[in-house]
């Protein structure tokens, strides 16, 4: 049975691509700042969300990375970063999320908590309690940044490594983020190794600000499991070829994508052409607080490009495969699928971890 009936926030999904500032409510960015005595730009305070110049010229990414600059400043202790992981499952379990892998770069935050490790730690300590408490595991990505030195990357990566693991509360993957327009992929590829043979799953950023070449080089110097946007691989036949062949995962964020002024219109984003070249695709919000768009408002944008029930379910199937989740909530995530084209009620999840390993101190 096909057609537009069924509702997406009941669509069992996994969420791949959101980052940890960048997944604030804006209610919650206004009273940490009101709590610090932090003014925000009134982008942030004003007709929210924030109308942002075109990311692909070098004003528009200044733009954007100037408000995202003055969200992260607002987070000044380890009391906000629980906040900030615990608002975020509790918005995907409304969206119908059972996995969520938050990204996260903890030298923004290690100032205020006595430095990297114990930023992660508290990371993953909340992450660890909220997956208990809720339906949603939430699994950690560690993202280096490309306009850092590639060392620190590879510091972020043994970091990343030291605390991997396969389940929620851990290190599952390792990413690279910012603007793709600085530093060589080639460059951090030693990183990248560091996290590949701690068996993390590699995740950096590629083909969004830059086209197909971006993405090819990504492939070649990184070999990742999935790629965050990789939308502009449509550019050169070749490359999606290439990508389709790696099994490679996109995580297509069409908000983002329209925000940043990549593609006009939301029916421009190649979402169609990505899944018809047999390329696996996640989607994800991204940046919420910046883009106004969260995880379940992707979903119906894919249904607004013509993906009828059983399309949005592969969509779904193709979050869920491309995830870190453990095997267990995978396949009954995915029974979930079936049962939701099957208009039949889907099953619980199953708890990510005990009650009596959650909450433990970082």
């Amino acid at each position: 049975m096909t057609g537009e009936t069924r509702s997406v926030l009941d669509l069992p999904k996994a969420h791949l691509h959101l980052h940890f500032t960048g997944s604030m409510r804006v209610t919650t960015v206004r009273e940490l700042a009101a709590t610090h005595g932090i003014r925000l730009p009134e982008a942030l305070t004003g007709g929210w969300p924030p109308r942002l110049a075109r990311a692909t010229d070098e004003r528009g990414w200044f733009r954007f990375q100037r408000l995202y600059d003055a969200a992260r400043a607002c987070v000044r202790g380890e009391a906000d970063m629980r906040r900030i992981v615990r608002e975020a499952a509790e918005d995907d379990a409304a969206e119908g999320s059972r996995w969520l892998e938050l990204q996260v770069d903890p030298t923004s935050y290690a100032p205020f908590v006595g430095g990297i490790t114990p930023a992660l730690e508290i990371v993953l300590d909340e992450a660890r309690a909220v997956s208990a408490a809720g339906p949603v595991g939430v699994g950690v990505v560690v993202a280096a940044s490309r306009m850092r030195h590639p060392l620190e990357a590879r510091t972020l990566a043994r970091l990343a490594a030291h605390h991997a693991g396969e389940g929620a509360g851990e290190v599952v993957g390792f990413g690279l983020s910012n603007d793709e327009r600085r530093g060589l992929v080639a460059d951090f590829a030693p990183a990248f190794a560091i996290a590949r043979r701690a068996g993390l799953a590699l995740v950096p950023h590629g083909g969004e600000l830059l086209g197909a070449q971006a993405v090819m080089e990504t492939l070649e110097h990184l070999e990742p499991d999935r790629i965050g946007h990789g939308v502009r691989a449509v550019e050169d036949p070749q490359v999606l070829d290439a990508v389709a062949e790696a099994g490679t995962t996109l995580e297509v964020c069409p908000g983002s994508n329209v925000a940043l002024g990549v593609y006009a219109e939301p029916a421009d984003v190649p979402l169609r052409r990505i899944v018809e070249a047999g390329i696996p695709v996640a989607l994800g919000a991204d940046d919420p607080l910046l883009f106004g768009t969260r995880l379940a408002e992707q979903y119906a944008s894919a249904r607004a490009l013509g993906f009828d029930d059983e399309g949005l379910a592969g969509l779904a199937r193709g979050s869920l495969r491309g995830s870190r989740m453990p095997a267990d909530r995978r396949a009954a995530a995915l029974a979930d699928v079936d049962a939701w084209l099957a208009g039949r009620p889907a099953g619980r999840p199953p708890a990510a971890v005990t009650p009596a390993t959650a909450g433990t101190s970082a």
